[in-house]
C-alpha cells in the first residue's frame, strides 16, 4: 500500500488550480508542498525531497517538459504526474517518454481521479524501490555466494591434493606382488580409499575402505583411516602394539577409534596381510560388499567371510581368515559403488555376475576398466574404488 504521509510537490503557475489541488490532497492525508513555477519547484525539490511531483506543462520561466528532465536527472524513479490544460498530443507523448507516470487534462472534473493516479503512482514507485532493494540484496548475496563457492573450491582442491598424496603409487611392485588401484569419486572428493604397504620384511599389508556418505566429510574419514593405520604400523614395528598385525586386530582397533571420535561415520572395509614366508593371505571383513574375487587358473570366485561394519558397533568383533595363495593369481577388491555398473535386477543378480566379469577381464585392473567401461563413466551416484593385487599373472 502507499504511504499516507507521502510528501507531494505541486508546481503550477495557476494559483487557483494549485491551491485547489493542494487542499484536496491535503484532506486526503498527504503532506503537500507548492511552487508557482519551475525554478522554485526545483528549489523545493532539492530541499524537501518529495515522494511525487505534480506539474503543469505550460508555465513561464521553465516549461513542464524541462522540469521533468531536471527531476529525472536528479531522481530517475521519482513519479511525476502531469496535469495540464494543453491538450496537444505531442506534449503528452513527450512527457510520458521523459518518464511521467500519468498525464491528466485540465480541468479535472473529479479530483478523485487525481488522488487515484497519485496513489497508483506511489504504489508503483514503492514496488520499484522494493524491487531494487531486493535486487541489490540478491546481488550482494550472489557475490557472497560466489566468494564462498570460490573458497569452497580452494578447500576442495586442497583436500583432493591431500587425498591424492595419501594414496599409494599405482602400479607398484612389492617383491613378486604387483598392486594397482583406481578411485573414481562421485563428487570432487572420495569416501573410498585404498592402501598397501610393507608391515615388515616378510609381510605386506593392504586394505580397501568405503566410508559411509559422500564428499568432504567422508573424505576426512579416509585421512583419519590413513593416520590410524600408519600410527598402528609404527607402534607395531616398535613392539608397542599389535606385533602380529593381524587384520582382525587392525579392524578392531579402527572400530574403537572411529567410535571414540564420534564423527557419525562408519566404514565397510577389507584388510589383508600377505605372509610371504608361508605363502598365506590373512584377511578380515568389516561389513564389506562385494567380497574380494580370487582369480586363478582361468577361474574366478569369491573369498569367504563376514563381519560387521567398522565404527558402528562398540561390541563388534572381527574374525581372521586364511588362505594359501596360488603361484599365479590376482585378488580383486571393489567398493559397493561398482554394483551400480553391473547388469541384473537385484543385488544378488549383480553379485552373481561379478566373478564372470573378473574372469573376462583376465583378473587385471586394465581388463576390468575395459569390461566395466570405466573410461566412459559420468555422474556416478556412488564412489568407486578398485584394488587388484597379483602375482605371476601373464
Amino acid at each position: 500500500m502507499h504511504n499516507p504521509s507521502a510528501t507531494l510537490l505541486i508546481i503550477d503557475d495557476d494559483d487557483v488550480v494549485r491551491a485547489s489541488l493542494a487542499a484536496y490532497l491535503d484532506d486526503s492525508g498527504f503532506k503537500v508542498l507548492q511552487a508557482p513555477n519551475g525554478p522554485r519547484g526545483i528549489e523545493l525539490f532539492d530541499a524537501e525531497h518529495p515522494d511525487l511531483v505534480i506539474c503543469d506543462l505550460r508555465m513561464p520561466q521553465m516549461d513542464g517538459l524541462e522540469l521533468i528532465r531536471l527531476i529525472t536527472e536528479r531522481q530517475a524513479d521519482l513519479p511525476v504526474i502531469v496535469v495540464s490544460g494543453a491538450g496537444v498530443m505531442s506534449d503528452a507523448v513527450e512527457a510520458l517518454r521523459l518518464g511521467a507516470a500519468d498525464y491528466l487534462i485540465k480541468p479535472l472534473e473529479d479530483l478523485a481521479m487525481l488522488e487515484h493516479s497519485v496513489r497508483r503512482a506511489l504504489d508503483r514507485s514503492r514496488l520499484r524501490l522494493e524491487n531494487r532493494r531486493y535486487r541489490e540484496q540478491l546481488e550482494t548475496a550472489n557475490r557472497d555466494l560466489q566468494a564462498s563457492l570460490h573458497l569452497l573450491q580452494e578447500d576442495q582442491d586442497a583436500g583432493r591434493q591431500v587425498q591424492m598424496n595419501m594414496l599409494p603409487v599405482t602400479p607398484c611392485n612389492l617383491d613378486e606382488f604387483q598392486f594397482a588401484h583406481q578411485i573414481i569419486p562421485s563428487l570432487y572428493l572420495s569416501g573410498d580409499f585404498v592402501d598397501y604397504f610393507r608391515v615388515d620384511e616378510h609381510r605386506i599389508g593392504f586394505y580397501l575402505a568405503d566410508v559411509s556418505g559422500h564428499g568432504a566429510s567422508s573424505a576426512f574419514v579416509t585421512v583419519l583411516l590413513k593416520f590410524m593405520t600408519t600410527r598402528l604400523l609404527y607402534e607395531s614395528r616398535r613392539g608397542r602394539a599389535l606385533r602380529a598385525f593381524k587384520p582382525s586386530e587392525v579392524l578392531d582397533h579402527i572400530n574403537r577409534g572411529l567410535i571414540n571420535c564420534k564423527l557419525g561415520k562408519h566404514v565397510t572395509m577389507l584388510g589383508g596381510v600377505i605372509d610371504q614366508e608361508r605363502n598365506l593371505l590373512h584377511y578380515s571383513i568389516g561389513g564389506h560388499l562385494p567380497m574380494p574375487v580370487l582369480y586363478a587358473d582361468g577361474d574366478a570366485k569369491y573369498l569367504e567371510g563376514k563381519g560387521l561394519p567398522v565404527g558402528l558397533f562398540v561390541e563388534a568383533t572381527y574374525d581372521n581368515y586364511e588362505i594359501e595363495l596360488p603361484d599365479s593369481f590376482s585378488l580383486t577388491l571393489l567398493s559397493d559403488g561398482i554394483l551400480d555398473l553391473l547388469p541384473g535386477d537385484t543385488l544378488k543378480d549383480k553379485e552373481a555376475g561379478l566373478p564372470g566379469l573378473v574372469r573376462e577381464a583376465g583378473g587385471t585392473l586394465v581388463g576390468l576398466q575395459r569390461v566395466l567401461g570405466l573410461a566412459e563413466l559420468e555422474d556416478m551416484p556412488d564412489d568407486i574404488a578398485l584394488l587388484v593385487l597379483s602375482r605371476n599373472l601373464a
